[in-house]
């Protein structure tokens, strides 16, 4: 019963707990932004490059058996087309992370700027030093 309380204690902590949302977001995000790319980015970059479907793109390494009309054996491809779609997918992914963690520093970066208001103490100190330098 012990290692039950220590996991629940574990289970429980805050860190634990935003990690555990950070990864739910992140996937979310990560089929939004692939989306973005496959369904909106690519086809104006196939059409570019001569109408190329990129997640068609596939080099044959060897042909598929058929007999009979049906497939024995599928064909081994190389999915090049597919590497690609998921290389511009990380592109994206990191830069909009990079653009999110740089929002953030710079938030915290003016927050540390701010001059912090005197504590009582300071408050207090400072009139004592005023009334001895009178």
């Amino acid at each position: 019963m012990k290692w039950v309380n220590e996991f629940k204690t574990f289970a429980m902590r805050g860190n634990v707990l935003d990690m555990a949302v950070g990864i739910i977001i992140g996937g979310a995000f990560g089929k939004i932004v692939s989306s973005l790319v496959a369904d909106v980015l690519m086809p104006p970059v196939g059409m570019l490059v001569g109408g190329i479907n990129f997640t068609e793109w596939t080099i044959k390494l060897h042909e598929a058996v058929v007999e009979a009309g049906q497939i024995v054996k599928p064909a081994v491809t190389l999915n090049i087309g597919n590497f690609i779609q998921t290389i511009f997918d990380f592109i994206i992914i990191a830069f909009s992370i990079f653009l999110v963690i740089k929002a953030i520093n710079t938030i915290n970066r003016k927050k540390e700027e701010a001059p912090a208001a005197p504590s009582k103490q300071e408050e207090l100190l400072t009139e004592i030093r005023d009334l001895l330098k009178k």
